[in-house]
């Protein structure tokens, strides 16, 4: 994984739509292929962040190279990261005006003379405390927009007493659920022994093989149940999705592991169109995002 950072300068004025049109364009663009970071233009330059495979993101840059509505592309860094500084991000964004260049810490004589694609080449030592002010930026715009099920904040002090006890009760329920998963984890590594240690040995049934993805399925759904526990005690997501996804694997499950000569078609066919309508919901989702 790398982190590819460059400037440029934009062939024309950008207005608000321009910028718009844009950052939807990278949006798309990047999230099909998994590649994060930030978008900064401000006094005609761009100046942008890819996170991400190493071979998408150098596709991802020879295209943008080829676009005609800026010049003077200049790489800055390219480094091998083993974290991403904006991993929530397909493509952040900030227009900055220059009074607000001018009081970030540590760089205001950088963008007072220098915020160009040569300044930025030739004053690399800025980057850093640039992509740190950025984050930092979006962090909070994502804390200002955050969902929380549980505040700690209420206006009602007995409200307030509630949520705080049942955080406690969910941050139990969470330790509970781990001690589950670690179960569930011995429980696959028991069935996969016993069923390849019994005759014939080292070979396993189509019978044995649904057994075994059923104890697997098992974990990963405890993991999801897990998940949509410690919903309740964070701030950063809206749970709809994961619920859903949640639901989508569960009942997947128990498709897997049917015994069809035994159930009647009503029960399967019913089973069937539940998932049939999780997995559009999931889509219909996933696309809104």
């Amino acid at each position: 994984m790398i982190r590819l950072t460059y400037a440029s300068t934009a062939t024309k004025d950008f207005e608000t739509e321009d910028l718009l049109e844009l950052l939807k364009s990278c949006r798309i663009n990047n999230g099909a292929k998994n590649i994060t970071g930030i978008l900064l233009y401000s006094h005609g330059t761009f100046f942008q962040v890819l996170e991400g495979d190493e071979a998408a993101v150098d596709h991802t840059f020879e295209s943008i190279k080829k676009d005609k509505r800026h010049k003077d592309v200049t790489l800055i860094e390219k480094l091998p990261i083993t974290e991403r500084e904006f991993p929530y991000w397909s493509m952040g964004f900030e227009k900055l005006e220059g009074k607000e260049l001018s009081e970030m810490e540590g760089l205001n004589n950088f963008f007072e003379k220098d915020f160009t694609p040569a300044g930025f080449a030739s004053n690399k030592n800025i980057v850093g405390p640039l992509l740190t002010h950025l984050r930092s930026k979006l962090v909070k715009q994502v804390t200002v927009e955050s969902h929380e099920e549980l505040p700690m904040q209420h206006e009602d002090p007995f409200i307030q007493f509630l949520h705080r006890t049942i955080r406690l009760g969910v941050k139990f329920l969470a330790l509970l659920m781990v001690i589950v998963i670690l179960f569930g984890i011995i429980d696959v590594v028991y069935v996969i022994f016993e069923k390849i240690t019994q005759p014939p040995f080292m070979l396993m049934t189509i019978n044995d093989m649904l057994e075994t993805f059923g104890a697997f399925l098992a974990v990963l759904i405890a993991i999801e149940i897990f998940l949509n526990i410690t919903l309740y005690i964070r701030s950063d997501v809206i749970p709809v999705k994961l619920v859903v996804a949640t639901a989508l694997m569960a009942i997947s499950r128990k498709v897997i592991v049917f015994d069809y000569k035994h159930l009647p078609a009503e029960y399967v066919s019913a089973s069937g169109l539940v998932l049939v309508a999780l997995g559009i919901t999931y889509w219909l989702i996933q696309k809104k995002e």
